[in-house]
């Protein structure tokens, strides 16, 4: 039975008994700030569980792509080490949403295991929630009960809160489960040990495959359990492991979802995979094979590495999947992105972001394995010198410290160092090393960590926004909560009509102002004519976000009458400029379109008052004259003045068959609202101006690029290209009166020659200081045995000191060199040793000693090398260690 043929039948069984089968959500979260990726199958039903949406269907049924590579759900460093831990995992699931409960789960999944797939009923545990006295929580006896109609009760296992107690985080809805276990050992294994003795104790062939998820509670921000009004089930069964029981093997890897990867490695790398989990190049083919598939799914979804945030996340997996073929498959060239082809063949049919987004994903990981590979040199050389200074010293341990600079500097993978240096029979100093790491995301957490206390409900209200249509309105706070972060404490409110715009699709959440009905000489009814000015009742709207389904608005403190009718007003002159520079971004893409080509796709923006930044798909540098035409046609529609044709809550299929554009990686809902200016028609939650006309003008200022296959443009528009062409024609009036001259360019190429030649005789007259230096420091060195040692405090400049530094080198034989240099105020100090003193001393090493006292750092090769710092005093502490040398 293929994978593809396993997948279907779920699909089908579930089909039939009346669920909505579903696509799978982006494996990217862009609207969770909880979460940066899905990392369970329930991630896309959040919302109905919450209570925020209703479902499409009472049940449903899906494969959901996930990814657990951070936070408490971490599976990184397991994969490849065992045969079935992964990084990107498909998650096959059913759910009801207030309809049927346990008795209906428990026997579904029983008929499809047992009836469907036919594993046989001997292979099978269960496991049910025990109870917890601290939680006053029962055992779960409903779903015990539940199973002896199916199981004999030998095989009904007690489980404990941490493996049949399900929580979505630290608040929200919980609650017991029962999980499936499945021995898919031999019969001799079978008759030695009782699967009853390993169900939960990590054994690779008796494993956890379904999990059944009986919501009945709420976890409240203070830790305390309600019952929800609904009861729910949430179920989630491992594809790769079902595949592994179904198709009679014992590795994740040697099912069909893998194999065809593994041999393509194989073909591309000349070794062949073995299965082994100790070899070394059979880990690195898992790893490989693992992580290029949660690369390819990411940036399908829209997801490019990056320095931060999730990309960052992106970008290590990556790099780590190609350390390991660099090291143990001899894999020096990029060739991951080889096997993007082969995944789009093997799950495109299910998956149509592969298919459509081929050519961009194999662009950015050909791009990142090309320049991570000049990286792990470097990485390879730095750890070859923190090996040789360990060993020079006696010692047997790397620095943590050391080897976390490596992985947070370098992006080299921690666990490829401490392969290394076992290689060398050292060990890394592991408590250094999670110090550092434990450091480094206390300061993350620090930067973001923020205490939400529970929702005080004033109304049970189905709260509305009005912001698409109206900048002010009568309304009340239908709910609020305290929140606590590093700024101190804040209040996030909600309310029944809300013309704030709460942030998303790229554009930024409104800010404004409330006016309580209760302030002294403000009347609600003709708000108009009162004065804001100085007035200590009127409450300023900081932002404006939304968090499961509500529009969340954030003050400072909370009105001393909570209960009160407000009055709301938008900050108009930053929306008007948002919404125009939030429409102009649609006008951009279709022109984007005509010029470069209909490949161009939107992939991120950023839309605020004062700027917009558009990133999209593109696999060269735009020249300045296509640029030009598109500045042009994006006016040309600002010109024509073209009226907004807005369509809401309409069906997805309508706006698809009108010619609207989706984006891959978005969620999209039933009913959606569609944009149109003209021709240009894009689905859009944002808000837009009436006419095109309102936007005045549109200015590109810069377009570069962000990833492999990915362009971006910086542009302007109102306001403030109003501003930069007023400024522009002042700076030009400035430099005119500078130069005393109306001809500009010719003055500055004046200028420029005038320069050019005074750089040229500078340049000579420091050449000829070196030389008269070069002769003068031959006679300093202080002859040590039979070595020379010349240790120089001067003012010269970086490259004067290398030219009179290569100079001695080649005339003295036997010579170490040492200069410390204070040019412009800041430390410098460069070591040259000869070429006979090299297996003797190192200059990286001995200028990485010195550096330690002006506070800097640096490195170089065994001949010559060179660093910088902080502490001009140190220059003197350094010059004498450098003269015990």
């Amino acid at each position: 039975m293929t994978s593809q043929n396993i997948r279907q039948q779920f699909l089908d069984y579930f089909k039939s008994k009346n669920h909505l089968i579903v696509p799978s959500a982006p494996i990217v979260l862009k609207d969770d700030p909880t979460l940066m990726f899905s990392n369970s199958g329930m991630t896309q039903f959040k919302d109905y569980f919450l209570g925020y949406k209703e479902p499409k269907s009472p049940r449903i049924a899906d494969t959901q792509k996930c990814l657990r590579v951070s936070g408490k759900h971490n599976d990184l460093d397991d994969v490849g080490r065992d045969t079935y831990h992964h990084t990107m995992f498909e998650m096959l699931g059913n759910w009801s949403f207030g309809d049927y409960f346990k008795k209906e789960a428990i026997g579904y999944a029983w008929e499809l295991l047992t009836e469907v797939y036919k594993i046989p009923k001997e292979n099978l545990y269960v496991t049910v929630f025990e109870g917890d006295a601290s939680e006053n929580l029962d055992r779960d006896q409903d779903a015990y009960n539940f199973w002896k109609a199916h199981i004999s009760e030998d095989r009904i296992i007690n489980g404990n809160k941490k493996d049949n107690f399900w929580e979505m985080g630290e608040s929200g809805p919980c609650g017991p489960c029962s999980e499936i276990h499945v021995d898919i050992r031999t019969d001799e294994e079978k008759a030695r040990v009782s699967g009853l003795e390993l169900v939960n104790n990590d054994h690779p062939q008796v494993v956890e495959v379904w999990n059944l998820v009986f919501m009945e509670f709420n976890r409240k921000a203070d830790g305390s359990l309600e019952k929800l009004p609904k009861q729910h089930v949430d179920t989630g069964m491992g594809f790769e492991r079902l595949c592994m029981a179904l198709q009679g093997k014992t590795s994740n890897y040697d099912t069909d979802v893998f194999t065809p990867l593994i041999q393509k490695v194989e073909e591309l790398s000349g070794k062949k995979y073995t299965g082994i989990l100790e070899d070394e190049k059979d880990i690195a083919i898992r790893v490989v094979v693992d992580h290029i598939r949660a690369v390819t799914f990411a940036i399908a979804d829209g997801q490019l590495p990056s320095n931060g945030g999730a990309g960052y996340v992106i970008r290590r997996i990556l790099r780590r999947g190609i350390s390991y073929a660099y090291r143990f498959l001899g894999m020096k060239e990029a060739f991951l992105f080889e096997l993007v082809a082969v995944l789009r063949t093997e799950m495109g049919d299910f998956f149509p972001e592969l298919v459509k987004q081929q050519k961009l994903v194999t662009e950015v990981i050909k791009e990142e394995e090309t320049s991570f590979l000049k990286t792990i040199e470097h990485g390879l050389k730095r750890i070859d010198l923190i090996i040789n200074d360990t060993i020079s010293k006696g010692q047997k341990t790397l620095s943590g410290v050391d080897v976390f600079e490596l992985y947070d500097t370098y992006g080299f993978p921690a666990d490829l160092s401490r392969i290394i240096a076992e290689e060398k029979q050292l060990t890394v100093d592991e408590q250094g090393f999670e110090e550092e790491m434990t450091k480094q995301k206390q300061r993350s957490k620090k930067s973001s960590a923020q205490k939400v206390y529970d929702w005080v409900v004033l109304e049970e209200k189905a709260e509305s926004f009005v912001g698409y249509d109206v900048l002010e309105t009568e309304t009340y706070i239908t709910r609020y909560r305290k929140i606590e972060n590093k700024d101190g404490e804040f209040y996030q409110i909600v309310l029944s009509k809300s013309p704030f715009y709460p942030e998303g699709g790229g554009q930024v959440g409104d800010k404004g102002i409330l006016i309580p009905s209760y302030t002294a000489g403000f009347d609600i009814s003709n708000p108009s004519v009162f004065d804001i000015t100085d007035c200590s009742e009127i409450i300023e709207v900081l932002e404006t976000r939304k968090e499961n389904n509500l529009i969340v608005s954030l003050i400072k403190d909370l009105p001393k009458d909570a209960g009160a009718v407000f009055y709301a007003k938008v900050n108009e002159s930053e929306r008007r400029n948002t919404q125009a520079n939030h429409s102009v971004t649609h006008l951009l893409h279709e022109a984007l379109r005509e010029v470069l080509g209909t490949h161009v796709e939107q992939k991120g923006s950023f839309v605020g008052p004062d700027y917009l930044r558009f990133d999209f798909s593109h696999f060269s540098k735009i020249s300045e004259e296509d640029l030009k035409v598109v500045e042009e046609k994006v006016n040309a529609k600002i010109k024509e003045n073209i009226a907004l044709q807005e369509f809401r809550e309409i069906p997805i299929t309508e706006a698809m068959e009108k010619g609207a554009m989706a984006l891959f990686g978005e969620k999209y809902g039933d009913k959606v609202r569609m944009i149109q200016f003209g021709s240009s028609k894009e689905l859009c939650g944002g808000t837009h101006v009436k006419h095109t006309g309102e936007i005045g003008h549109f200015k590109i200022q810069n377009e570069s690029s962000t990833a492999a296959g990915i362009r971006r443009i910086e542009a302007i528009s109102g306001d403030q290209s109003a501003a930069y062409f007023r400024n522009l024609e002042t700076q030009l009036k400035e430099i005119s009166s500078l130069l005393k001259s109306k001809e500009l360019t010719k003055s500055v190429e004046k200028l420029i020659e005038e320069n050019t030649s005074l750089k040229s005789e500078i340049e000579s007259l420091k050449k000829e200081k070196a030389k008269s230096e070069t002769s003068n420091w031959a006679n300093d060195f202080v002859q040590k045995e039979d070595k020379k040692l010349l240790v120089k405090k001067v003012s010269l400049d970086a490259g004067s000191v290398k030219d009179i530094v290569f100079q001695l080198k080649k005339d003295v034989a036997n010579s170490v060199i040492i200069v410390l240099s204070d040019a412009d105020g800041k430390p410098m100090i460069t070591v040259s040793v000869s070429s006979d003193l090299e297996a003797k001393y190192h200059a990286g090493n001995i200028v990485k000693d010195l550096a330690k006292e002006i506070q800097g750092g640096g490195g170089g090769n065994p001949g010559f090398a060179t660093a910088g710092g902080k502490n001009l005093d140190g220059i003197e502490n350094a010059y004498q260690k450098a003269l015990a040398l």
